[in-house]
């Protein structure tokens, strides 16, 4: 067994759940992590993530180690589950209830939902085309949406509205309530467009201009690069913070009302961090728009690129 090997092995078989992801629970870094990490925050307090970004070699080993090729991967008292797609199957069904050994949740109440005659109309023709099946509402702890035509599972809540059958698992079901879905026809495209009162408040998109101006009226207003030591290598924003692990802990023990910016090579990363503080209750949370990409056009034309 291979040193990297031998190391993912102490880590599966000292932690009764562990789950190998992109990111950690507080930050995932991809869809299918945060998917996961939604999925086992719903049923248990704690768990073990280990972040493969951090460790080319876990990354890479990992693959091997399960003979499975893609991340995340979730194991449970040594045993190896899957990746995304069969984790959210078998919480659909009971099965990593089952195999985790928790008790049910508490049953949730049917929430009211409006599907618009156009949202009707729409998933009407995308059905057309497909095997039959349900509308598949999902709403993330972080109230990211997901619409898919899919069957129910065992646990599933399942409602009706206007005459199509949505079914959401329990704990999108407890953010629904009050939800529409409508779609909408634009110059620039057409799609499903969700509202949800349950909504909490959103990050602030700012411009570089705006976040300089920012900067320049609140001294504590704390500036955060979560991109990665070789990025910051390249190019950093003058004032910005590298986003590490003992910042993100000393971060979670200031008052609330501190104003936190985040910003990375184009926004995405930096957008799933900004919203991750906001979850945590903080009220001044701004994400820079096309990240050190655009502060380079339109603050500092001499910043390197990459």
């Amino acid at each position: 067994m291979s040193d990297t090997h031998s190391n993912i092995q102490n880590l599966v078989d000292n932690n009764p759940v562990v789950l190998f992801m992109k990111g950690n629970r507080n930050f995932p870094q991809c869809g299918f992590s945060a998917t996961v990490v939604q999925i086992l925050d719903e049923l248990l307090p704690e768990y073990e993530t280990i972040n493969v970004l951090a460790d080319p070699e876990i990354r890479t080993g990992i693959k091997s180690f399960s003979n499975w090729p893609t991340i995340p991967q979730l194991y449970i008292r040594g045993e190896f589950v899957g990746g995304c797609d069969i984790i959210k199957e078998m919480y659909s069904d009971g099965g990593l209830q089952d195999m985790l050994g928790v008790e049910e949740a508490e049953e949730v109440d049917p929430p009211n939902i409006t599907i618009t005659a156009a949202a009707i109309e729409a998933i009407q023709g995308v059905a057309a085309d497909q095997e039959e099946g349900d509308l598949r509402l999902n709403i993330s702890s972080r109230f990211e949406y997901g619409l898919d035509l899919t069957k129910a599972g065992a646990k599933d809540v399942i409602i009706e509205t206007n005459g199509v059958r949505v079914v959401m698992d329990r704990g999108s079901a407890r953010r629904a309530e009050g939800t529409i879905i409508d779609f909408e026809e634009t110059s620039t495209g057409a799609g499903f467009v969700i509202s949800n009162p349950n909504e909490p408040a959103s990050v602030q998109q700012v411009t570089p201009e705006q976040l300089q101006a920012l900067m320049a009226g609140n001294d504590e207003l704390m500036l955060l690069d979560v991109r990665t030591d070789d990025e910051r290598e390249i190019c950093t924003i003058p004032g910005a913070l590298p986003f590490t692990q003992e910042l993100e802990k000393k971060i979670m023990d200031l008052d609330r009302s501190t104003g936190l910016a985040f910003h990375c090579h184009s926004g995405g990363r930096s957008q799933q961090a900004a919203e991750h503080f906001l979850a945590q209750g903080f009220t001044s949370v701004f994400n820079l728009a096309g990240g050190i990409g655009a502060w380079a056009d339109d603050i500092d034309p001499d910043m390197k690129r990459y």
